[in-house]
């Protein structure tokens, strides 16, 4: 039997996604797709510009969190 959704960690819980998506679809889907917003999976920054074709596996872990411009 073939299952449509895998599971991957995202700041630290547990989420079932479709088996199919981007970082770009999973933060449409949760509302998180904001201006500022940078994303890492297994630790290696996403530049925004490459979450479209950023395509998420099985147990990624990925951390969402706001860039701080600072100086």
């Amino acid at each position: 039997m073939t299952t449509n959704h895998m599971r991957i960690v995202l700041n630290d819980q547990p989420l079932e996604v479709e088996t199919d998506i981007t970082a770009d679809k999973l933060l449409n889907q949760l509302n998180r797709h904001q201006p500022g917003t940078a994303l890492a999976i297994n630790q290696v920054i996403i530049p925004r510009c490459h979450w479209e074709e950023c395509q998420l596996c099985e147990g990624d872990n990925i951390l969402l969190f706001q860039a701080i411009a600072g100086g």
